[in-house]
């Protein structure tokens, strides 16, 4: 059941042309990204043989390219995860998915897996630019698998926050605003952590947990953090939408 309401949800997602317009538009920042990285790297490749143990192409085009996609990312997600419960709430149709024969589990598990499933065509289209450098280079393959696991593990994050966030609105744009004003205010919380004495502080955000993957260091304690938030989040759901069934 969980994958057909998946299936369901994904189908909805794709078939609306404000996915599409806002995958061009990422499509177009992360190529513009890529291609400028490329180009800087190109031209100072002279001066970088003359260093014992220069970077590589992977740690001057790649990491920067998901780097900018792990935020680009922040910015898009919780408008699509805004949508999966708000929009039902708005339109008078959760009611009858909350009388639905179905768990409430099996609901925001099929709806969470959804909107991982669209997130995961953006993580596609960046690891598949990473590869075409393959033509003309030597890439670090795990430095790329690394950064390609954080990035979902990401996307994963701030899909199951924007759905709970969405459980709790009835205006898909209010609950994606709320939304991201709040990862956007963990993010601030992050980059001042990093500048201040208090570093423990930017613990709290996704994104810090993120570059370590980036720099590719995988620690448990992130991989620990990002399992631990992706299902707090995803209970949280559960709990509000089944007290709203038990309440109707």
């Amino acid at each position: 059941m969980i994958l057909t309401i998946a299936h369901k949800e994904l189908k909805i997602l794709l078939g609306s042309p404000f996915a599409w317009m806002v995958l061009a538009l990422v499509q177009v920042i992360l190529a513009w990204t890529f291609l400028a990285h490329l180009d800087a790297f190109l031209e100072i490749q002279p001066q970088l043989v003359k260093i014992a143990n220069p970077p590589g192409v992977t740690e001057a085009i790649i990491m920067p390219v998901f780097a900018m996609a792990a935020a680009v990312l922040l910015m898009i997600t919780p408008f699509f995860a805004a949508r999966l419960i708000a929009e039902e709430r708005r339109n008078h149709t959760l009611t009858f998915l909350l009388s639905a024969p179905v768990s409430m589990a099996e609901i925001v598990l099929g709806k969470f897996l959804s909107l991982l499933m669209l997130l995961s065509l953006v993580v596609a289209l960046v690891a598949l630019m990473s590869v075409s450098l393959l033509a003309g280079g030597v890439l670090d393959l795990g430095l790329l698998l690394s950064n390609t696991a954080g990035l979902l593990l990401v996307c994963a994050c701030f899909a199951s926050f924007g759905l709970y966030i969405s459980t709790l609105g009835t205006h898909p744009a209010i609950a994606g605003a709320a939304a991201l004003g709040i990862l956007l205010g963990l993010w601030v919380v992050d980059m001042a952590a990093e500048d201040g004495p208090a570093n423990s502080m930017g613990q709290v955000s996704p994104l810090s947990h993120y570059q370590g993957f980036n720099s590719g260091i995988i620690d448990t304690f992130d991989l620990a953090y990002f399992m631990l938030f992706v299902l707090v989040f995803l209970v949280l759901a559960i709990h509000r939408l089944h007290g709203e069934r038990i309440g109707s």
